[in-house]
């Protein structure tokens, strides 16, 4: 039987089951979720599980990175399902805080992030987005002081914008993606999805079928230009309003104008009707 998870929910008593790894000598690696978790999430706990002796998963729906239009009081919430889960996947610890416990009041830091977080994707429609994300990130990092930590590649220029300040920042963590998990038909695992109807979540897989055959056909050659230009024109066409379908390099997400400038990753952002979704591939 799986063992339950402690659950802890001030930074003092997280600090004391800290220590107690620490005194064992254990490896920890950290697993940030803002909780509804699925398939894709438990994928990151294992990778953890891999990777270090002691692992944490923190569920804390961040209100920094949501603007008043977004969707912070109706954000999914399965406190129950994610114990149970976490438990059969005998999670060590759940760093639970709450709002007032991680920005107490009088809080009037932010870490603010140039680099990945400026290259004209997320950052030019959720201009709030990195900040909430970079500053909450730091903090879990400095309190749970973890030698790992696991972030999913859907959010793939989160992971850029988080390794950069961990590595400028010199937090000591090692920061590990983890390829996304698809449901059978190719759409990215994602909290959001239960907001689709059942009819969007019919049209949601031509995300990625359209990033596949994109991306086939830079790598037999074709422009860079045509290519997205007509892979945007399927999504569009396909009921989708499209924040961006670009390719980028990999590493810095800077545009490139050949696959030879590459490595290449090919990013999407679209609503299809009150439901944003964002996904990536490599090319």
């Amino acid at each position: 039987m799986s063992r339950s998870p402690m659950i802890v929910r001030t930074v003092p008593a997280l600090r004391r089951a800290l220590d107690s790894f620490s005194a064992r000598k254990a490896t920890v690696a950290l697993v940030p979720t803002m909780g509804a978790l699925h398939d894709g999430h438990v994928s990151l706990v294992r990778l953890a599980k891999r990777r270090a002796a002691k692992v944490v998963v923190s569920i804390f729906v961040n209100p920094t990175q949501f603007a008043p239009s977004e969707d912070f009081n109706s954000y999914p919430r399965s406190w129950k399902a994610d114990v149970a889960r976490l438990k059969a996947e005998s999670v060590d610890l759940i760093w639970n805080p709450d709002v007032k416990t991680m920005y107490p009041d009088g809080f009037a830091t932010k870490i603010l992030t140039e680099g990945p977080a400026t290259v004209g994707l997320e950052d030019r429609f959720r201009p709030h987005f990195f900040c909430g994300v970079t500053t909450v990130v730091g903090k879990l990092f400095t309190q749970v002081r973890p030698d790992f930590a696991v972030f999913g590649e859907k959010d793939f220029q989160q992971l850029r914008v988080v390794t950069r300040m961990a590595k400028d920042l010199d937090l000591g963590v090692k920061m590990i993606g983890s390829r996304t998990v698809r449901e059978r038909d190719g759409l990215a695992m994602s909290s959001r999805n239960v907001y689709l109807s059942p009819e969007e979540r019919r049209t949601a897989p031509l995300l990625y079928r359209t990033m596949q055959e994109t991306a086939k056909r830079l790598r037999a050659g074709d422009d860079i230009k045509a290519a997205m230009a007509g892979g945007a024109e399927l999504i569009t066409n396909a009921g989708f309003m499209l924040d961006y379908f670009e390719a980028r390099h990999a590493e810095t997400l800077a545009p490139i104008s050949a696959v030879k400038d590459g490595p290449v990753r090919i990013l999407v952002a679209a609503k299809l009707g009150k439901t944003r979704l964002i996904d990536n591939v490599g090319v």
